[in-house]
């Protein structure tokens, strides 16, 4: 009888508990939606322009950054606006609320107002006009030492980290949620766009239309140069395979071929055998870009070439994709720098199996570039090249670790894929339309042990207005450089991210927080995996 009486308690009390789970769950789960909703509204009705976005904002809204400050007015299409939009729809997709469809449709709107007659995007978009926007240009961005990309307003478009191919895809995803017919100009331009900037070789130029005018310190103006830096051809390439696997786009098909064939192509010969950031069209030379970035092979640019060379023998099953990555491998470990160059570089790796080499080396001699700079702003300073890894600049490293078993693990890998077995799962060969991938944007490595613990520590540092408060990027006020000028003698500027007060370039200070879209990003990516995870 007691025996029976105890199972009975038992199993109220794992009732009891599962329940109580349950109800915990459900708890959860509304505050998860209430709190994704509250952060939503602050940002779309206290915080964008119009529906655009910055990177970053002073709690008051008094100032804010893109990659460098911002007016007001403006909305940073590199980052910011098409980050948000891209969020939204990943939301929409987590929660079937319309809500956020509506919000993207909103950003979606300022992308259009945006969209250059050519089909392309700036890096900045300005709602008080082009006045406004040169304006800028002529103040903020050309007191930017270091950012060089903005010291002149060209008029045209870019590709730079993705300004053009991610509001593209943006539009595409819009389109594709509903066939709104609304979206279809705007796509079909930045579609045109992408295949008109193409050089008939296969690459594609850093801006469009083409321009040769800013001859920048002597050097040739870099923009019409094909160019594979902060991967312009892989992402033009992956914004043509989202249209040919989401609209049967046929006329991309060939675009596509040849932008991956002259990948190989542009591959250095041996015993340098990497590759550049920039060619030369004719010739397809590695080619120099800003003051900082010398014509060279780049490690990173080739370690990240042998991962996309990967990528295609992947999507093809061409074999001649995998046929010169040895090659790649060996160059990067022949320039494995010894203890005594990686003491005065000063920047320890963390990753035990990693080589130090040098950033830039000379295609005709193998010479490493170090890049230096003396001055203390745009107006009195200057970069330059030697082969001393010592006092190299900060803002833009000038060696870089590699994990070089890594990248053989990798290699190995592939070779056991068949080819055959490839081309059955290509995208690139289907003759069905397939879906976009359901979220876009990145999930960043949990903070806590878990998602539950992340998750708990969002919900309770949301503030009251909206919002997590973060640590930002600031920078100097505009300050006009005087006319007579004058000449900085010391180092004190040599490593750091910006110059003295007539510098506008961002810099990290201790202390500056404020409303970032990053982490609004970030934290709502985060809900996202969670409620997921419920429905597992």
């Amino acid at each position: 009888m007691m025996r029976n009486i105890f199972k009975n308690f038992i199993c109220v009390a794992g009732i009891l508990i599962a329940t109580q789970s349950m109800y915990a769950q459900a708890v959860t789960e509304r505050r998860v939606l209430e709190t994704m909703k509250q952060a939503t509204s602050f940002m779309m009705d206290k915080v964008s322009y119009n529906g655009a976005f910055v990177w970053s904002y002073l709690p008051d809204l008094s100032r804010q950054w893109g990659e460098m400050e911002a007016f007001r007015t403006m909305g940073w299409i590199q980052g910011g606006t098409t980050q948000m939009g891209h969020l939204l729809l990943d939301v929409y997709n987590a929660t079937g609320d319309e809500y956020y469809y509506e919000q993207a449709a909103r950003v979606a709107s300022a992308l259009i107002w945006g969209q250059l007659p050519s089909g392309g995007w700036n890096y900045i978009i300005d709602f008080a006009g082009e006045g406004s926007l040169k304006h800028w240009y002529a103040t903020i961005g050309k007191s930017g030492w270091r950012l060089e990309e903005f010291h002149h307003y060209y008029g045209n478009a870019t590709f730079d980290d993705a300004v053009t191919t991610d509001a593209a895809n943006f539009l595409l995803r819009m389109y594709v949620a509903k066939y709104d017919p609304i979206y279809k100009p705007a796509l079909d331009n930045a579609i045109r766009f992408v295949l008109e900037s193409q050089y008939p070789i296969g690459g594609w130029p850093q801006r469009f239309p083409l321009m040769y005018e800013h001859v920048f310190r002597g050097k040739p103006d870099y923009t019409s140069y094909i160019t594979l830096n902060d991967d312009v051809i892989p992402e033009n390439i992956e914004f043509l395979l989202n249209c040919y696997q989401a609209l049967g786009l046929q006329n991309v098909k060939g675009p596509i071929m040849r932008a991956m064939n002259l990948m190989i192509s542009l591959q250095h010969g041996a015993p340098y055998a990497g590759w550049a950031d920039q060619y030369t069209v004719d010739e397809l030379n590695p080619a120099g870009a800003r003051s900082y970035e010398p014509r060279g092979i780049n490690a990173s640019t080739t370690v990240r070439m042998i991962r996309v060379m990967t990528d295609y023998y992947k999507l093809t099953g061409e074999t001649k994709f995998l046929a010169r990555i040895p090659e790649a491998i060996a160059y990067l470990e022949s320039q494995a720098l010894p203890e005594s160059e990686i003491q005065r570089f000063g920047r320890p790796s963390r990753d035990p199996e990693a080589i130090l080499v040098p950033r830039f080396v000379c295609p005709d001699t193998g010479k490493p570039y170090y890049v230096h700079r003396r001055g203390s702003n745009y107006y009195n300073g200057e970069y330059f090249f030697d082969h001393d890894i010592s006092n190299t600049v900060g803002h833009y490293s000038s060696a870089t670790w590699v994990n070089i078993p890594s990248l053989r693990r990798m290699y190995a890998e592939a070779l056991t894929w068949s080819p055959a077995t490839l081309k059955a799962e290509s995208p690139l060969y289907s003759t069905e339309l397939i879906p976009l991938p359901k979220y876009f944007s990145p999930m960043r490595p949990l903070t806590s042990g878990s998602l539950a613990e992340d998750v708990s520590a969002l919900l309770q540092s949301i503030n009251r207005e909206g919002y997590w408060l973060s640590p930002i990027s600031f920078s100097y006020p505009y300050k006009e450089y005087p006319k007579e000028g004058f000449v900085h003698t010391g180092m004190d500027y040599l490593s750091t991210s910006v110059g003295d007060e007539y510098d506008t370039s961002p810099y990290r200070q201790e202390g500056v927080t404020g409303i970032s879209t990053s982490t609004y990003v970030a934290n709502m990516m985060r809900f996202v995996a969670y409620l997921d995870s419920l429905k597992r």
